[in-house]
């Protein structure tokens, strides 16, 4: 009897939750698809480059969607058995209200140690390989962008080429013209080539094959007697590198804080990154465990709300919820931010809010499931759902909607 309790409970707060997640994550990442696609339309393989920087933006938006969906999934879940006196049924047969709560805190603590998972390990793996997709992708030339038959422009080069295979990065009859200013041009011609990749971060190199070089080492120009002679060369192969000129590679892993796994953070504590501070590890590691640990509140929380008075309209009892629960992650946002630049400490921004979240959400829950005392959140949620009530039938009434004289 009591595994199928926790069965039809599971049952009904996982439905909404799993709606809620899928939604959130669709939203979520069709903003960003819109804007990786305008980023990398046209390159090489583009459709490919959006889908695996999506994928690695999966764990940094999971870590931000997970505690809602638990959230809204359990307002919604045990809102509904409310409303179709589920829960009076059974506690009218012996099943109080926090055995009921027992298999959705068991989910919150899975839910809770998933989190820390994905936050502690996915997260800056997946934050790292993507800014390194997006280095990648900055840094490319627009070969990736060239049709055969026409001339592209490249910085300070003007090529053509001929026949094309993007499939084998190769190509057949090139024609490249480098114009250097004062130091004269280069003109390169080809019968062949290919683009080779190089390693992660670095510059794709281009392979040209059977060719010729003209160089210019001043500009030609039809005032300078002698006319100016250029230099022909022939080759077999010759590379060059394409791309943004850069020194630099992109970096490795761990130079911004955000990239640290939870061991790293706590080692990072005694001896900060070259470009990050005490401060800001301090503030990662206790965001990250505050967004945890807030995850096993969650069901004390929206349990009190989603059973609460039947006065009140079940819907502003759940916005009533969902504006603490916004209102409570700006805090901890804005907390992390404070205690970034080392003007708090994270005992005060982030763990201290998290305590008062805590000892409110508990009040109400051994409250609601353990007394018989009126609670005085549901009561000022009734007075102000009376209050909200009368202000739409008075402003239906003087728009002229209301059927009622």
């Amino acid at each position: 009897m009591l595994r199928l309790v926790d069965k039809l409970v599971l049952r009904q707060v996982s439905l909404p939750l799993a709606g809620a997640l899928v939604i959130g994550m669709l939203m979520l990442l069709a903003d960003r698809m819109v804007r990786l696609l305008d980023a990398t339309l046209g390159k090489k393989s583009s459709f490919t480059v959006v889908f695996e920087m999506l994928a690695y933006l999966v764990p940094h938006y999971l870590g931000t969607a997970l505690p809602a969906a638990l959230f809204l999934g359990l307002l919604l879940g045990f809102g509904r058995m409310s409303a179709n006196s589920e829960t009076d049924a059974f506690m009218a047969s012996g099943i109080s209200l926090n055995r009921l709560a027992r298999p959705v805190i068991m989910l919150g603590a899975l839910m809770s140690l998933l989190s820390l998972v994905i936050m502690g390990w996915m997260q800056p793996h997946a934050r790292y390989a993507y800014r390194s997709v997006v280095f990648d992708v900055q840094n490319v030339d627009v070969f990736y962008l060239a049709e055969e038959g026409v001339f592209m422009q490249a910085g300070e080069r003007t090529f053509i080429l001929d026949k094309l295979n993007r499939g084998e990065n190769s190509f057949e009859r090139a024609f490249i013209y480098q114009d250097k200013g004062p130091d004269g041009s280069q003109t390169v011609t080809a019968r062949r080539g290919a683009l080779i990749e190089s390693a992660p971060g670095q510059r794709p190199t281009l392979r040209l094959e059977g060719g010729h070089r003209l160089t210019f080492e001043t500009p030609p120009s039809t005032s300078v007697s002698p006319p100016v002679i250029g230099e022909v060369t022939e080759f077999a192969s010759a590379d060059t590198p394409l791309g943004r000129i850069s020194k630099d590679i992109f970096r490795p892993r761990g130079v911004d804080e955000r990239e640290l796994t939870l061991p790293e953070l706590f080692a990072a504590l005694e001896k900060p990154p070259a470009k990050a501070t005490r401060a800001e590890i301090a503030s990662e590691l206790s965001e990250r465990l505050v967004t945890a640990v807030s995850i096993l509140i969650l069901p004390f929380l929206a349990i009190p709300f989603a059973v609460g008075s039947r006065r009140s309209p079940r819907g502003f009892r759940t916005g009533v919820a969902l504006v603490l629960i916004v209102l409570y992650n700006e805090i901890v946002h804005q907390g992390a931010s404070v205690s970034n630049h080392g003007l708090a400490p994270p005992l005060v921004t982030m763990w201290l809010p998290c305590l008062l979240l805590a000892v409110f959400a508990a009040w109400r829950y051994i409250g609601v499931c353990f007394t018989l005392t009126n609670d005085p959140v549901s009561a000022a949620i009734d007075r102000a759902g009376d209050v909200a009530g009368a202000l739409r039938l008075a402003l239906q009434r003087r728009l002229g909607w209301s059927s009622t004289p």
